[in-house]
Order: C-alpha cells, then sequence, then structure tokens
C-alpha cells in the first residue's frame, strides 16, 4: 500500500514538474465566452471553467499557484464579484495547485470526498470544506449547474459538471480531447470506469452543447464521440491480445494496436502510445 502511494505522489511530482518546466511568466490566460455568464480560461494545466453573474463568480480547476494573480485579473474583466466557490474535478496539481491562494480570498472549495483524502498531506487550505460523494447541484447565477462523480475513470474521485441552461459542460480529466488520456491507475483510475463516465456524459449533452476538456481545445458532442470509439475500440483490441496470451510487453510495444490515432497526432509527451497500451493492458488484465 504504502508504495502505491508513493508511485501516486510521483504522478502528483510530475504534473508539477510539467508545469514548471516552463516559465509562468510566459503563460497567457486566453478567456473564450461560452455563453452569458460560463467562460473557459485556458493557461497551464487543467482547462479552468469560469461562472460569473449576478451572484458572484465560481470557477471549476484551478490551475498552478504561480498563476492565481493572472487568472484572477482576467476574472476582474468580467467581474467585480467576488470569487465564493472553486470545485475540483480531481486531485492532481494542476487542477488543485491554485487552490491555498484561492482559499486565501475567501474561497470555498468543493470537491469529491475522495479528493480530500488523496490531497492527505497537503496543506489545510488546499483541502475541500465541502465534500460530496454522489452529486451536488449548485443554483448561481440564474442557472442549475450539475455536479456529478463518476467512479474510477481518471481517478477514483472525478467530478463532471454540467451547465444546463448553458448548455456547458466540463469533463475534468474525463476528456483529453485530440490526444491520449491519463488513466492515473494508481489512484484508482480505470479504463471500464473511464469509458462509463464518457457515456455517462453523453447523456446529458446534444449536438449543440459546448464542451470543455480537461485538456486540449473547446469541443462538442461529435468530437466526445470520437474519443469514446478510440477509447472503445482500443479496449477490444487489447482485450484480444490479453486473451492470446500476450505479456504487458508485447501489448506495450506492439504499434499497430493504435496505429490509427498514433498517426492522429494522439501521443503526447506525458501519455505516449507506448504508454496508453500499457495503461490499458495493466486495467484490463485486472
Amino acid at each position: 500500500m504504502e508504495i502505491m502511494k508513493s508511485i501516486g505522489s510521483i504522478s502528483l511530482f510530475f504534473f508539477g514538474i510539467m508545469a514548471y518546466s516552463q516559465d509562468m511568466n510566459d503563460v497567457i490566460i486566453k478567456v473564450t465566452k461560452l455563453s452569458e455568464t460560463v467562460y473557459i480560461f485556458e493557461g497551464s494545466g487543467g482547462n479552468i471553467g469560469v461562472s460569473a453573474g449576478e451572484d458572484g463568480v465560481y470557477l471549476i480547476d484551478s490551475q498552478f499557484g504561480p498563476l492565481t494573480e493572472k487568472i484572477t485579473a482576467e476574472i476582474n474583466k468580467i467581474s467585480d464579484k467576488p470569487i465564493q466557490f472553486l470545485v475540483n474535478t480531481n486531485h492532481h496539481g494542476d487542477h488543485t495547485g491554485g487552490n491555498e491562494n484561492f482559499n486565501k480570498l475567501g474561497t470555498y472549495i468543493i470537491a469529491h470526498e475522495n479528493v480530500r483524502k488523496n490531497l492527505n498531506g497537503k496543506t489545510k487550505e488546499t483541502l475541500p470544506v465541502i465534500t460530496f460523494n454522489d452529486k451536488l447541484n449548485l443554483y448561481l447565477n440564474g442557472e442549475e449547474a450539475l455536479v456529478f462523480h463518476v467512479d474510477n475513470a481518471h481517478t477514483n474521485g472525478d467530478a463532471i459538471l454540467y451547465f444546463t441552461d448553458s448548455n456547458v459542460l466540463h469533463t475534468g480529466d474525463t476528456y483529453f480531447n485530440g490526444r491520449y488520456p491519463y488513466i492515473d491507475l494508481n489512484n484508482g483510475g480505470s479504463v471500464n470506469g473511464y469509458i462509463e463516465a464518457v457515456k455517462k456524459s453523453l447523456i446529458l449533452i446534444d449536438n449543440n452543447t459546448k464542451i470543455i476538456p480537461g485538456h486540449g481545445d473547446i469541443s462538442n458532442k461529435a468530437e466526445y464521440q470520437s474519443f469514446l470509439k478510440m477509447m472503445e475500440g482500443l479496449k477490444v483490441a487489447v482485450l484480444a491480445e490479453i486473451e492470446n496470451g500476450k505479456t504487458e510487453d508485447e501489448v506495450a510495444n506492439d504499434a499497430n494496436l493504435t496505429k490509427t490515432y498514433d498517426f492522429l497526432g494522439y501521443s503526447w509527451e506525458f501519455i505516449t502510445s507506448e504508454k496508453i497500451r500499457r495503461t490499458f493492458y495493466k486495467s484490463l488484465k485486472e
């Protein structure tokens, strides 16, 4: 168990290194308005969702600590009201790195109960003060936002948020647009849970829904469905190899299994095609 915790810590550390490997002074926060009250903030780390309206401001994810000042500067351009709440979609550092800073601004942090458990050892100011185990609803800025947990997908504490009137879905890291996803097996993630999370989200949305993925460009239902097709196809292919008695290394080294999506550029610096094949093998073998 201690070994597993250490590996999980390494994963968090890696995401931190990814951020600090670039000069945060060079990061530009790109703001795009998606509806009357909902925005996406793109910077470094997980994409941020912002709701700003008559009741105030609340965020989905906080990226990295050194970016908080830049993020708040952009928020101040669209609202002069306080940042009341911050919803974390998972516990990784590229989504929670700014928690402490926003806490000091008087923002209340909300997350699934496993996010608080997974952040054990962090500062008190980093931890969520409101947790849930299944779902909750936020009634702010003239609309209802559904916040719901999906089991064992990217991690064991993932949350997805849907703005019902704005028709905007924030998937957290249950969607990496145009690239292979990070499935954190050491913190409760699984291939089957990830696929089910995507299916659950697709039930809520329509062809006009604007999707904020955890990473990547603003998306839509058709692209999210293509992502699901990739996940399901790779699952079938890897399961067949497992049934044929192939070892983890044999599957990991078989580039034919992912060649279609490798050609489309799904492999990236952290989740290479070799790593996604190995992840699928480990998860499905269990």
